[in-house]
C-alpha cells in the first residue's frame, strides 16, 4: 500500500508553492497557538502538493496532544478549517507498525524469536521455492524476505470486510517462488506483514483483531483506532473517485496487518507517542525497531534517502533530523484513497501524524516533520534544514569500460540508458515516448550530472553481479522542507536474446488491454481501471528479450527479473498465458491474479424481448461485455442478486454506473463501453432494456 512516489522523473521536477512555514513568537489570535498556525500552514502545503480534499493532524508531546486540527480544500486553492471532532481515516501501511509492535511484544514474552524461521511459528507456510524455509520473522519486518511483494487479490474492497485476501495468502504463496534469497536485500513487501499477522495469530492462538485491541489499542489508551468492520462510519472522512464529487463507500483493506487500520490523527499520534515510553514496548525493543536493518543486505553506500528501513519503519534516518543527530522514526501509508504520515522522535518524546483523503503520504510525513521541528525550535533545539547539494566535481573524460553499462534498466518503469564516448549519458523512457530525454555529463567523481548540477546518476556494479542505476536528487518543497533521494532506481536487464518473431508476439499480446476475472465484485480494481481499458494492442515498447521488467522465457511464460532494494524491485509477479478451447487468451499471474484479453469480451445482448439474464458460473469469474450497436443508447436496468455487483464504463474508461459505488440500478449505455457483472458463483442478474 505504500505507493512509490519517488521515481526519478518526479523528483527532477521543480516544485514551487507560495506557501511558507512561519512560526510566530507569540500565540495567534482567536485561541490558535503558534504551533497550530504553523501546523495549519504546512498541512495546507501537503494538501496542495498532493491534491488532497481533506486532512487532519495532531502533535503528541510527553503524554498529551498539544496541537490538532482538520481542514478541507477550497475550490479556489488553499484550505479552510473544519469544525468538530477529527475525522477517521485509513492509515494504510502505517498499520505495519501496529503489527510490528505485536510481534515485538511476543518476542519480549519469549513466545517467538525474531531470527527463527517463520515455518517454526507457522508450519502451514510453504512455497514452491525451497529457500522459503530460511525466511525469518525479522525478514518479514525489515522487508528482506525475498517474497514477490503483494498477493492482493480481492484485498482492497469497498464497504466489504471480507478477509479473503488474508485467508488465501498461504495458498497463493504455496505456488510462488522467491525473487531473491532471504536476507539478500530489503525491498518493500506487503505480503511479509500479512504473514506477520498470521504469525501473531498462530503464536497467540487468538484472532489478530482481538490481540491488537487487548495488547496494543487498550495498552496505549487508543479510543479511536479501528478495524474496517468496527462502527465509525459517521466519523469517516469522505473519499472520492477522481473527477467525481459523490462520496464513495468505505475503503476496506482485507490485509489489515499490512494496511487496513483506521484512526483519527490524535490516536495515531498518541500511538506513536506510546512507543517512546514503555506502555507498549521495552526501550530495548523500540531501539531494535530503530536499528538500520536495511544495512544487513545490499543497499547504496551513499545517502540520505527517504527510505532507510528499520523493523516496520520506512525510515530510521529521516532527513533533516538525521543531519542534526536526532533520531526520527517514520512510517507512511497510502491506500487508493487515504494517505498517512507518522513521525516519532523517541528521545524527545514527540510524535506527529498527518492523515488525508487524497494526497500523498510522503508530503504528509514532511508536514509532520515540520511540526516537530517547530516544537524543537521552541525548546531551543535546532534542526539543520540546509538544502543538500552534490559535492564539487568537474566534467571529465569517461572511462571507456563504462560503455558496457549502457542498456535497458528495469524497475516500476523501464529506462533506456545510452552512453557516448564523450561522457554523455542520455536517458529515455521506451514506454513513454512523449517524455523528453534527459541528458547528463560525466564528472571526475564518477557521477553523471545534469546541466544544473541538481541531480546525478551512477551506473554501479554490485557484488551480486548486477548493474544498477543509482540516482541522487534533492527537492526543496516550499512549506514542507527538503526531500532527498539517494537510491537504486532500476537494475540493468541482463541480455536475453530471443527470436524476433517471439518478441513481436509478446509485444503484441502484452500491448493490449486485459480484464480482471477473479476479483471480488466489491474490489477497488474495478474502480481503478480507467485508461488501462483504452490501451491499443502493440502499444508496448520493451527491451529486447523482455516485456517491461518481465524476461521472456518461452512462448507462454514471462519471469520477473528485477532484483533491487528499496522500492525499485517491489511487487513482482511471473506470468503465464493460456488459451482456452475457444482460443481466448488468459493471463495468470503467479500472485494469483487472472485476466482475460479484452478483445474476447462478447457483445452485450439485449434479448428478443429486451430482457436477458446473466449468471456467474461455478468458477466465480466476472462476466464482461462490450456495448455494441445493439445496446447503444438503451437504458439498462439491473435486478441485483445478493453478494454481487455490476460496473459500467463508457468508451473512455470512465465509470458511468456502479451498484457498488453509488447503488446504481440503471444506466444509459453508450457504444464502445464495457459492462461487468461479478459475484458469488450462481449469482443471477436480471437485465431489462428500454
Amino acid at each position: 500500500m505504500k505507493h512509490n512516489t519517488r521515481t526519478l522523473s518526479a523528483l527532477l521536477l521543480a516544485l514551487v508553492l507560495s506557501l511558507s512555514l512561519v512560526l510566530p513568537a507569540a500565540a495567534a489570535e482567536g485561541g490558535e497557538t503558534a504551533l497550530d498556525k504553523a501546523a495549519r500552514a504546512t498541512v495546507t502545503s501537503a494538501m496542495t502538493y498532493g491534491q488532497a480534499t481533506q486532512a487532519s493532524w495532531a502533535v503528541w508531546q510527553d503524554g498529551d496532544i498539544v496541537s490538532s486540527g482538520s481542514q478541507i480544500a477550497k475550490a479556489e486553492g488553499g484550505a479552510e478549517p473544519l469544525d468538530g471532532p477529527s475525522g477517521v481515516y485509513g492509515v494504510g501501511s502505517v498499520s505495519k507498525i501496529y503489527t510490528t509492535a505485536a510481534v515485538m511484544q511476543l518476542a519480549e514474552a519469549g513466545k517467538l524469536d525474531l531470527d527463527q524461521p517463520v515455518v517454526k511459528c507457522l508450519p502451514a507456510f510453504k512455497m514452491a521455492d525451497p529457500r522459503y524455509k530460511d525466511i525469518t520473522v525479522r525478514m518479514l519486518l525489515n522487508h528482506s524476505s525475498g517474497l514477490m511483494g503483494s498477493s492482493f487479490g480481492s484485498g482492497m474492497l469497498f464497504d466489504d470486510t471480507s478477509p479473503i485476501a488474508t485467508a488465501e495468502l498461504l495458498d497463493r504463496l504455496s505456488t510462488q517462488r522467491l525473487k531473491a534469497a532471504p536476507g539478500a536485500y530489503s525491498v518493500y513487501c506487503n505480503d511479509g506483514f500479512t504473514l506477520a499477522e498470521l504469525v501473531v495469530e498462530a503464536v497467540t492462538d487468538r484472532n489478530f483483531q482481538d490481540y491488537l485491541h487487548a495488547y496494543v489499542f487498550d495498552k496505549a489508551g487508543l479510543e479511536e483506532t479501528y478495524f474496517p468492520d468496527d462502527d465509525f462510519e459517521s466519523r469517516r472522512a469522505d473519499i472520492y473517485q477522481p473527477g467525481d464529487q459523490r462520496p464513495l463507500p468505505k475503503d476496506c483493506l482485507g490485509v489489515v496487518g499490512a494496511g487496513g487500520l483506521y484512526a483519527t490523527a490524535e490516536d495515531l499520534a498518541a500511538f506513536g507517542g506510546a512507543l517512546t515510553g514503555e506502555a507498549l514496548l521495552k526501550k530495548s525493543s523500540l531501539d531494535a525497531t530503530a536499528a538500520p536493518e536495511y544495512a544487513r543486505g545490499m543497499w547504496p553506500e551513499e545517502g540520505p534517502d527517504a527510505l532507510s528501513f528499520g523493523l516496520g519503519w520506512d525510515s530510521v534516518e529521516w532527513y533533516p533530523f538525521s543531519q542534526s543527530g536526532v533520531t526520527a522514526l517514520v512510517k507512511g501509508g497510502d491506500t487508493q484513497y487515504y494517505h498517512a504520515g507518522l513521525v516519532v522522535l523517541p528521545e524527545h518524546k514527540l510524535a506527529a501524524a498527518v492523515l488525508s483523503s487524497g494526497g500523498v503520504s510522503t508530503y504528509n510525513e514532511m508536514a509532520a516533520s515540520q511540526m516537530l521541528i517547530a516544537v524543537l525550535r521552541e525548546q531551543g533545539v535546532t534542526v539543520d534544514e540546509s538544502p543538500l547539494k552534490l559535492p564539487e566535481a568537474k566534467p571529465a573524460a569517461m572511462p571507456k569500460e563504462l560503455l558496457d553499462r549502457a542498456g535497458y534498466y528495469g524497475s516500476l518503469s523501464i529506462y533506456k540508458v545510452a552512453l557516448a564516448e564523450d561522457g554523455t549519458l542520455t536517458m529515455s523512457y521506451p514506454a513513454m515516448p512523449q517524455v523528453p530525454e534527459l541528458t547528463f555529463r560525466y564528472h571526475d567523481d564518477g557521477t553523471f550530472r545534469d546541466e544544473a548540477g541538481a541531480s546525478a546518476l551512477r551506473l554501479v556494479k554490485e557484488d551480486n553481479g548486477q548493474t544498477y542505476l543509482y540516482q541522487w536528487a534533492f527537492s526543496d518543497l516550499s512549506g514542507l522542507g527538503g526531500l532527498p533521494t539517494s537510491n537504486y532506481a532500476a537494475m540493468k536487464l541482463p541480455e536475453n536474446p530471443v527470436d524476433p518473431a517471439l518478441q513481436e508476439k509478446w509485444d503484441s499480446i502484452m500491448g493490449g488491454a486485459v480484464l480482471p476475472m477473479n476479483e471480488r465484485y466489491s474490489s477497488q480494481v474495478y474502480a481503478s481501471l480507467g485508461a488501462l481499458l483504452q490501451v491499443e494492442p502493440g502499444a508496448a515498447q520493451s527491451a529486447p528479450g523482455y516485456v517491461g521488467a518481465l524476461r521472456i522465457e518461452d512462448e507462454t511464460h514471462l519471469r520477473y527479473a528485477v532484483q533491487a532494494p528499496g522500492t525499485a524491485g517491489r511487487d513482482g509477479s511471473d506470468l503465464e498465458i493460456r488459451r482456452d478451447e475457444k482460443g481466448v487468451l488468459w493471463f495468470h499471474q503467479s500472485n494469483g491474479g487472472v485476466y482475460m484479453d479484452m478483445s474476447a469480451a462478447p457483445a452485450l445482448s439485449t434479448g428478443k424481448q429486451n430482457a436477458v439474464s446473466c449468471t456467474i458460473q461455478p468458477d466465480g469469474y466476472a462476466r464482461w461485455y462490450k456495448v455494441g450497436d445493439n445496446a447503444d443508447g438503451k437504458t439498462m436496468t439491473v435486478r441485483m442478486p445478493e453478494n454481487a455487483g455490476f460496473w459500467v464504463y463508457d468508451a473512455k474508461g470512465t465509470i458511468t454506473a456502479s451498484s457498488v459505488l453509488w447503488d446504481s440500478d440503471s444506466v444509459k449505455l453508450s457504444k464502445g463501453g464495457l459492462v461487468v457483472f461479478a459475484g458469488d458463483p450462481g449469482a443471477k442478474f436480471e437485465l431489462s432494456f428500454q
